[in-house]
């Protein structure tokens, strides 16, 4: 039944993630069919991910009162009646509205999702967490192609979100049907894609009923733990700002280094289609190796590709460093999700989680604006992604070094020292 439960999970996460992406390929045919300028667009796509981010926070609070699988059932829901009201879009105001809840439905998704994956797998969270994560990211991959193929069938963007609207009602009855059989959360404690043994099955079994008896009455408890809050996103955070703004410019800095439209856009698919064995392999490394030094070196080679980036100089070496960029970017992810549900305790995880993952998303999604600023006023793309290059290399020496002096916040196995 844990499967069942976490099939179900992985086809709604790539219909929450459609959602998300979907806006930006469909930008020029919102323009045309609402007549909207360039920065009425812009604030739509913007205002996806703000929503993504704003509602994390709050659906912490509601995890210490609510259990995380009717949480997950009513983001499915929310997300169905959001894609409607996109669908039904006839004016910029109405758009921005849709988009936003949109957003607002993803986001509370991931909050509560993560830590009930946590739950079902607690020896293997990061080969569940990769698994999850790779049904979000062929999202990612598919969404254009699939979205500009139905406007040329049909002939209208708003079939996309209609389509949308009933596959996630379709997923959100299937996970809810689930879950009812369920009774609640029971992890089992199976692999992924293999079988255990009936005693570790056992053994993972009482440890995860343990965590759900033992979970969160207050928010502020979860809060206590702001040491491990800061270094899961000193881990991820500066990266990911950095991530935000080279995606977001990707084609406009490959167009600017003499590159066709084109093979530009078929760079950034292949930075985000390297994320696919990103969140794959990235999860189960992340069960084998101390997680803290995985981390560390992800965010040294995201440092090292994003330097060589700003050095390449013909299509071959854009392709192979763009590769390399978009595994290092995506593997962090699924890393630091694995770092953060085996470093909190269980009885706080799920708002602790929700802080963490709000604040984070919140400062990473800055970074296309930072690097639209900084553009604006004259500097080179090449220059502010170095300058992203040397803030991350900055955090990543302190948390290096913090590491290496025990003093770093660790899971119990991947801990140097205790003082």
């Amino acid at each position: 039944m844990t499967k069942r439960l976490f099939t179900t999970l992985c086809g709604l996460v790539f219909l929450v993630n459609f959602g998300r992406v979907a806006f930006a390929p469909l930008v020029p045919e919102f323009q045309q069919d609402l007549d909207l300028s360039a920065t009425a667009v812009g604030s739509v796509t913007t205002l996806v991910w703000l929503g993504t981010a704003a509602p994390r926070i709050p659906v912490g609070w509601v995890l210490t009162k609510v259990a995380r699988e009717r949480v997950v059932v009513a983001t499915g829901v929310a997300l169905s009646l959001a894609a409607e009201l996109t669908a039904t879009a006839d004016s910029l105001l109405t758009l921005r509205a849709g988009a936003f809840a949109v957003g607002l439905s993803t986001g509370g998704y991931f909050v509560a999702a993560i830590p009930l994956i946590g739950a079902l797998y607690p020896d293997r969270t990061g080969r569940a967490v990769g698994v999850h994560g790779t049904a979000s990211q062929v999202a990612s991959v598919v969404a254009p192609a699939v979205a500009l193929a139905a406007i040329a069938r049909v002939g209208d963007w708003r079939v996309v979100f209609s389509a949308l609207a009933v596959g996630a009602a379709a997923s959100t009855v299937a996970l809810f049907a689930v879950v009812r059989v369920r009774g609640g959360v029971e992890p089992e404690g199976a692999a992924v894609d293999g079988d255990a043994d009936a005693a570790d099955a056992a053994d993972a079994a009482d440890a995860a009923d343990a965590a759900d008896a033992a979970e969160p009455r207050s928010f502020l408890a979860a809060l206590s733990h702001w040491r491990i809050v800061l270094a899961g996103m000193s881990l991820v955070a500066v990266a990911g700002f950095a991530w935000q703004g080279v995606f977001n410019f990707y084609v406009s800095y490959l167009l600017s280094k003499g590159l066709t439209p084109a093979n530009a856009n078929l760079l950034l698919t292949v930075a985000f289609g390297a994320g696919v064995p990103a969140f794959w392999l990235g999860g189960r490394l992340a069960d084998r190796l101390p997680k803290v030094p995985y981390l560390l070196a992800l965010n040294a080679a995201f440092v090292a590709s994003l330097v060589a980036l700003t050095h390449a100089g013909s299509f071959a070496a854009f392709a192979v460093v763009s590769a390399v960029l978009g595994y290092a970017a995506h593997a962090l992810f699924p890393a630091v999700d694995t770092y953060m549900l085996a470093t909190l305790p269980p009885a706080d995880r799920a708002s602790a989680y929700a802080v963490f993952s709000g604040a984070s998303l919140l400062f990473e999604a800055n970074g296309s604006g930072v690097v639209g600023a900084l553009t604006d006023v004259g500097v080179a793309f090449d220059q502010a992604f170095r300058l992203f290059a040397a803030a991350v290399t900055a955090v990543l020496l302190l948390a290096g070094a913090l590491y290496a002096a025990g003093r770093f916040p660790a899971p119990p196995a991947d801990r140097r020292t205790t003082r």
